[in-house]
C-alpha cells in the first residue's frame, strides 16, 4: 500500500518508463510512501485500474504521451467511478502544452507542465498536507545538478528485458518548429562524473545495451569523446550503444575514436527529415547537405557504424516529387535503415504558424498526423502511409538487403518503391499482418512481373535474401527456378547478415 502511485502506460512492454524513475527518484521524504507502477497500451482498462486501486494510493500521477492519451483517458474515466476522492496528477509532454480543451486535463485534479522531476514531489507534499493546490501548475525548468539520478531504480528484470535508457544532457539547441525539443533552450550538461558513474554501475549490474535519449549527442564534443572512450574502455562483446547525432557535425578526432568500436556497436539515428532547401527554411532547421555526405561516407566506409536515417512526409512545402528526390538522395548514401515518418502535430510546436499557407490539415486524434496538406493531398498522403509501412517491411528489415536493390536497378529508388507499395497494396489489401513466406512471394512476383527480371537472376537474389539469416528452407514459389537445395545454397552467403540490434530500441523513451 502506498499514499503515492505513479504509472504509465507505455507503448510496450520493453520500454521502461525513464520519466517516472526520475520522479521517484526525487521524491524526498515521500520515497518510502510512494511506488511505481507500469502498465503498456495493450492491457485491458479494467486490469490496470484494478492493480492501481489495489495499491490504496491516495494520489496518482500519470505520465501522458502521444501515445497514450487516449488508453490513459479511459483508465482515468474509470478511476474516477470507483475512486472519486483520489487524486490524479497529470504530468508529461502532451499536457504540458495546450491544456485548455484536452478531456484528459478535464479529468485531472492537478497537471504539472514541464519537467516535474521536483516539482511533482513538492505537488504532493500540499495535496498529502490539504494545501490548496492550483490546476494548472509550471514547473519551474529545474537545474540539472539539483536532479537525483534514476539509474539505480532500474531492476533486475528491467536490465534483463528492457531498454535501458539514459541521458548525459537535456534540451536541444535547434528551433526546428516541429519537434518538442525545439522548445527546450538551453542545452545542459548533467555532471558528467556523476554520469560516468552511474553508468559504470549499470554496467557492473549487467546492463550492456544503452538508448541515449540526448538529442544532440555530438553538440559538445568533449563530452561526446569522453562518454565514448569510457565505454570503449570497457567494452564487453554485447555492448549496444544508440545515439542520437547532428548528421554535420562529426570531426576527424571524433571519427578516429568511432571507428576504434567493432561493427554492431554502435547505433546512430540520424535525423535528416528533408533534403529540400526551400522546406529546411520554412521549419527553421539548419544542416550541411555537403557535410552530411561525407560523414555518411565515412561511417559507411571506415565504420561498423549502424545508421537510422529519419525523413518525414508532410513538411510544409514538400512536394512528392522532392521527397523522392531526397530519399533517392539517401538511399544513395546507404544506411542500413531509413525511417519514413509522418508529420505529426504535436502540442506546443510552431509548425501551426504554417497551417494557412500550405493549408496543413491534421487528424484530431493521436498521433495527429498530417492528412492533408497544399501539396499532397488525402490520396496521396495514404499511399505515403502505407509507402512507410511497406518500406519498414522490405527496405528496413534486413530481409531483402539484395532484392530492394534489384528492384530499382537503373531506376529511382522512390519510384520503383512507390509502384511496389501500390502494387502490393493493390493484392494484398492490407498494411500489417503480411507473413514473411507471402512477403518473399509478393517481392519474387513484383520483380520477375513488373521490373521485368528474368526469373533465374530474381529467385537468386530473393533466396539469398531469405538464407543469409540463417534459413535453410527454399520458399515454394522460388524451388521452380532453382535447381536443388545444394545450387541454391550455392549462392548464399555463408555469414549471416547482423540482426537489427536497432530493432527492440524502435520507438520512443517515457
Amino acid at each position: 500500500m502506498s499514499d503515492i502511485l505513479l504509472t504509465t502506460l507505455n507503448a510496450k512492454y520493453i520500454h521502461a518508463s525513464f520519466g517516472l524513475r526520475y520522479l521517484l527518484a526525487n521524491m524526498g521524504e515521500l520515497t518510502e510512501r510512494t511506488q511505481l507502477l507500469e502498465f503498456d497500451i495493450n492491457q485491458r482498462s479494467l486490469e490496470i485500474v484494478e492493480k492501481i486501486l489495489a495499491t490504496q494510493p491516495r494520489i496518482i500521477g500519470f505520465g501522458v504521451y502521444i501515445w497514450n492519451t487516449r488508453e490513459t483517458e479511459a483508465v482515468i474515466e474509470l478511476i474516477r467511478r470507483l475512486a472519486p476522492g483520489v487524486k490524479v496528477v497529470l504530468g508529461g509532454p502532451e499536457v504540458s502544452y495546450e491544456t485548455d480543451g484536452q478531456p484528459i486535463v478535464a479529468l485531472a485534479d492537478h497537471v504539472i507542465k514541464g519537467e516535474a522531476d521536483l516539482t511533482f514531489a513538492e505537488v504532493c507534499e500540499r495535496v498529502l498536507t490539504g494545501d490548496s493546490v492550483e490546476k494548472v501548475i509550471p514547473a519551474p525548468l529545474p537545474a540539472v545538478v539539483d536532479i537525483a539520478l534514476p539509474y539505480g531504480l532500474y531492476d533486475e528484470q528491467d536490465l534483463a528485458h528492457r531498454v535501458i535508457y539514459v541521458e548525459a544532457s537535456r534540451g536541444c539547441p535547434f528551433t526546428c518548429e516541429f519537434c518538442l525539443s525545439s522548445l527546450d533552450i538551453p542545452v545542459r550538461q548533467f555532471p558528467l562524473d556523476q554520469f560516468l558513474e552511474a553508468m559504470d554501475c549499470l554496467l557492473e549490474r549487467g546492463a550492456r545495451q544503452f538508448k541515449f535519449v540526448d538529442r544532440t549527442f555530438n553538440l559538445n564534443l568533449k563530452i561526446s569523446e569522453a562518454i565514448l572512450r569510457f565505454f570503449k574502455e570497457r567494452y564487453f562483446t554485447d555492448l549496444f550503444l544508440h545515439f542520437e547525432m547532428i548528421p554535420d557535425r562529426l570531426p576527424e578526432k571524433l571519427r578516429e575514436l568511432i571507428a576504434e568500436f567493432p561493427a554492431g556497436s554502435l547505433q546512430f539515428e540520424v535525423g535528416i527529415q528533408t533534403f529540400n532547401d526551400e522546406v529546411s527554411e520554412n521549419i527553421s532547421r539548419r544542416q550541411s547537405y555537403e557535410k552530411l555526405a561525407d560523414n555518411f561516407a565515412y561511417l559507411r566506409g571506415q565504420t561498423g557504424v549502424h545508421i537510422h536515417a529519419d525523413l518525414i512526409v508532410g513538411l510544409p512545402g514538400e512536394t512528392l516529387e522532392s521527397f523522392g528526390k531526397g530519399f533517392d538522395r539517401l538511399v544513395a548514401m546507404n544506411p542500413q535503415e531509413i525511417q519514413i515518418g509522418i508529420l505529426k502535430r504535436l502540442k506546443g510546436t510552431p509548425i501551426v504558424r504554417h497551417d494557412e499557407e500550405f493549408q496543413m490539415v491534421y487528424s484530431p486524434q493521436p498521433p495527429f498526423e498530417i492528412l492533408r496538406t497544399r501539396d499532397l493531398d488525402f490520396e496521396m498522403l495514404q499511399r505515403m502511409r502505407r509507402f512507410a509501412r511497406y518500406w519498414d517491411l522490405v527496405g528496413n528489415s534486413g530481409n531483402f538487403a539484395g532484392s530492394v536493390r534489384l528492384m530499382w536497378r537503373d531506376a529511382s529508388a522512390f519510384e520503383v518503391f512507390l509502384q511496389f507499395t501500390d502494387w502490393l497494396y493493390e493484392r494484398s489489401n492490407r498494411r500489417h499482418g503480411i507473413a514473411l513466406t507471402h512477403l518473399v512471394g509478393f517481392v519474387f512476383e513484383f520483380l520477375t512481373e513488373e521490373r521485368q527480371v528474368e526469373s533465374v537472376e530474381a529467385a537468386a537474389a530473393v533466396l539469398a535474401d531469405y538464407q543469409r539469416n540463417g534459413r535453410n528452407d527454399i520458399p515454394v514459389c522460388l524451388r521452380p527456378f532453382v535447381e536443388s537445395t545444394e545450387a541454391g545454397k550455392s549462392g548464399v552467403s555463408s555469414k549471416a547478415l547482423p540482426r537489427r540490434q536497432s530493432r527492440h530500441l524502435a520507438g520512443t523513451a517515457d
